[in-house]
């Protein structure tokens, strides 16, 4: 007798539910994706104890008739696709005909259903995969699916289940999730004959958003502008610079109607925020995305959770788009109410960006403003972070803005932080978009200027305070200074490079045959970076020059940086993205700092010189550079408003 055999038909069914129903979650996935296929207009959900009992999902959709309903408990049966050319381009949510089979083989199962203008309907049961009954049923037009005692007859399956809250938190999760993507169908979830959410049909994304997650939060995103670009159509809603988190469950994709999850789509948001976004964050989007169903395969996973794309590269390159475009046209005001974590002391690049006060000392007093012939100030830059700075400073693709409202008033000492003020801000010429490629209608909002803030005083020596006809703005001094220099440096970068400084001894670095091949095609970005490279025989690299605002012992470091961004860069993002890890790092030493005394002049400067960024709001890290207390909130603080 032969080793390998058939397995028995209800086993094979239960090895094959295994791969489709992980958890009470899957099930109410599954069938409310079937009810919204079948075009329901209201979809009710019931559950008992987390979904492990009971789960009763209730449509108004097309039905079944007697037929249809024995047949969708087979294997395989299906009407969403009949040929392979169906396959290659699935445009509705249930594909496999394996859902209903697959459930009923491991619960408790109840289905009856009815077609519109049908006299009677159909109730059939089935416990473990067999059938038991087949009846006429007098239910109300639609489909209704109930499954009783999940996993009953897998005890080992059951016993892996997590608690009633946790499965009830995964199954409320998906049911929203699916609300968002279908605003206009009304959906109910009832727990334990109590009801969680109702939600009628929504008039717009907007109110069904605000629906689920409340309107504070919804009246902080930002809208995105659809933008099509090579087949990929981008809408939807992000959160503004600050309302980070910690996880991705706020983060929902929908392609063509699907939820969905893909690294390339992860990637491009990151991307698309950049340094709008703190490491380790992850932003608020609810990103809707349009192709033509031929272009992408939703057959690659079980669950059908993730998808693959033919040209994951314009996929990326939409988002990024899209998100960045949002970010500039939008963004027209400080920040408010951001949900950043807690500034430390230190970034994570080890320079210290401010100074913890002790309770005690609340910093309630204004530091009043020096007077231009007061006593020199602290230094804003050691004397090599100077020298470096001024080394980029005098580089010849910058040409210095000579007019007279430009100029810092005149430094009583040159090693002043004034002066370490006045020699670089001299030398910006105002900030232009690194992404001029990109058409940006900047009709939304109007660019804010200078003369709508008054500038009262600075607390701590690092908050500038400040008012505007709306309220109270506090800006950050050094991640405003760090955003300017940023935007610079990367400029520079863009219009000609950096200048590079010549090594006494050339270094050699050895890297994989794939690393060397990738560097070999893109020596012209490393010439950018300030790097006079060559090949030096096998996979070796010799480095002659590199930028002068890299540490001597970096070189290697910083080449391994640039060929990890290199592998997943689109062509927009490798003409500017490419090493502003290294340049944010830079431009955090070189800002000023906590306790750098900064005159009325060199403020105004500051702030006229930010809001002329391109994203003015946050600094490099992702941090807030102004943060604006509405007038409406101060007065709720005291008490003059409920």
């Amino acid at each position: 007798m032969g080793k390998i055999h058939l397995l028995p038909e209800a086993l094979a069914s239960q090895v094959a539910a295994g791969e489709v129903v992980e958890r009470p979650a899957s099930v109410v996935k599954e069938l409310v994706e079937n009810s919204l296929d079948s075009g329901a207009g209201n979809i009710e959900v019931r559950i008992q104890r987390g979904g492990i009992a009971l789960i009763r999902v209730t449509d108004d959709g097309c039905g079944m008739s007697r037929d249809d309903a024995l047949m969708c408990l087979e294997r395989n049966a299906t009407s969403k696709i009949r040929t392979k050319e169906d396959l290659a381009a699935i445009c509705t949510l249930g594909f496999r005909g394996e859902a209903v089979p697959s459930i009923a083989s491991v619960s408790k199962f109840r289905l009856t259903s009815r077609e519109s203008g049908a006299e009677t309907g159909t109730e059939i049961l089935v416990s473990g995969g067999k059938l038991e009954r087949v009846s006429d049923s007098g239910e109300a037009p639609g489909t209704q699916i109930e499954v009783r005692s999940l996993f009953f007859n897998l005890p080992a399956r059951r016993k892996f289940l997590r608690t009633e809250a946790t499965e009830y938190a995964h199954l409320e999760q998906i049911l929203k999730t699916q609300a968002i993507a279908h605003e206009q169908v009304r959906f109910s979830l009832v727990r334990d004959e109590r009801l969680a959410f109702q939600l009628p049909v929504a008039s717009s994304l907007i109110e069904r958003i605000a629906s689920l997650s409340g309107r504070d939060l919804a009246g902080r995103l930002l809208e995105i502008e659809p933008l099509e670009s090579r087949g990929v159509r981008v809408w939807g809603y992000i959160g503004p610079p600050g309302m980070g988190r910690s996880d991705r469950r706020q983060q929902l994709v929908f392609l063509n109607g699907r939820p969905v999850e893909a690294a390339v789509v992860s990637r491009a948001l990151r991307e698309g925020y950049h340094t709008a976004l703190m490491k380790g964050q992850y932003p608020v989007a609810y990103l809707f995305l349009g192709t033509d169903p031929a272009a992408v395969d939703v057959n690659v996973h079980p669950a059908k959770r993730e998808v693959r794309f033919h040209d994951g590269y314009a996929v990326q390159d939409a988002i990024q788009t899209a998100i960045a475009q949002t970010l500039r046209q939008r963004m027209g005001r400080p920040v408010t109410g951001v949900d950043f974590p807690p500034r430390s002391t230190t970034l994570d690049t080890g320079v210290d960006v401010g100074t913890r006060f002790p309770p005690h000392q609340a910093s309630l007093v204004f530091e009043s403003f020096p007077s231009p012939t007061a006593a020199a100030e602290p230094p804003l830059f050691t004397n090599r972070e100077r020298q470096r700075v001024e080394a980029l400073s005098s580089s010849d693709d910058v040409s210095k803005n000579d007019s007279p409202e430009s100029q810092w008033p005149a430094s009583p000492s040159p090693t002043s932080s004034t002066a370490a003020v006045d020699h670089f801000s001299q030398s910006l010429p105002p900030i232009h978009s690194v992404e001029q490629e990109v058409p940006v209608a900047r009709a939304h909002v109007s660019p804010p200027v200078a003369s709508n803030y008054r500038i009262i005083g600075v607390l701590n020596k690092l908050f500038v305070l400040m008012e505007s006809e709306d309220g109270l703005v506090l800006m950050d001094q050094h991640a405003a200074h760090e955003r300017i220099l940023f935007e610079e440096l990367r400029r520079r970068l863009e219009s000609g490079g950096v200048p590079s400084q010549r090594l006494l001894t050339p270094l050699t670095a050895e890297l994989t045959p794939r690393d060397f091949a990738l560097l070999v095609d893109h020596l012209d970005t490393l010439s950018r970076f300030g790097f006079s490279a060559e090949p030096f025989g096998g996979n070796a690299l010799k480095i002659d020059s590199v930028p002068v605002f890299l540490k001597n012992d970096d070189p290697e470091t910083f080449i391994h940086d640039i060929i990890t961004d290199l592998r997943v860069a689109t062509e927009r993002m490798s003409s500017h993205r490419l090493g502003e890890d290294k340049i944010a790092t830079t431009v955090c030493r070189a800002a000023v700092k906590a306790n750098d005394s900064l005159r009325e002049p060199e403020l105004h400067r500051l702030l006229e010189d930010l809001l002329r960024c391109d994203m003015p709001y946050c600094c490099p890290h992702g941090r807030p550079t102004l943060i604006e207390i509405s007038y409406v909130e101060l007065e709720r603080k005291f008490g003059r408003r409920q």
